[in-house]
């Protein structure tokens, strides 16, 4: 079990992304955290052990699939949800990132759509609609 169940670390350059991970976030009793590297982000995430991590395939300050892998090769890491989205022409990105181990790779606007659910699985708040 991790060892900070209410907490969301994260990814994204988009603006909307982290006002809307932000206030899903804060409604499902969790608190996110955003940053902007994938060394910051494996760092913190082997050490506190968020209940998830969110990254946004379309982030341009990091090379999200090689991220995801470096994720997947730390045992400490193996009970983390690890969240994608992506442009939903970018189908090549999707599988990238589903072979590299990322536990659900959703089109931007199903993420969207979703997060809420999403997000009270995570905290334990009940169960999830199925992705687009």
């Amino acid at each position: 079990m991790p060892q900070n169940p209410r907490k969301i670390l994260a990814v994204v350059d988009d603006l909307f992304f982290v006002v809307k991970i932000n206030d899903a976030a804060r409604r499902a009793g969790m608190v996110a955290e955003f940053l902007k590297s994938a060394h910051d982000l494996v760092e913190r995430a082997v050490a506190e052990q968020p209940t998830m991590i969110v990254i946004d395939l379309n982030c341009n300050s990091l090379a999200p699939v090689p991220l995801i892998e470096m994720l997947r090769s730390k045992p400490e890491l193996k009970n983390v949800s690890v969240i994608a989205f992506v442009s939903h022409i970018q189908g090549e990105l999707k599988m990238q990132a589903q072979n590299a181990g990322a536990d659900m790779v959703l089109a931007r606007s199903a993420f969207s759509l979703n997060l809420p659910q999403i997000l009270r699985r995570h905290a334990g708040m009940g169960g999830m609609a199925r992705p687009a």
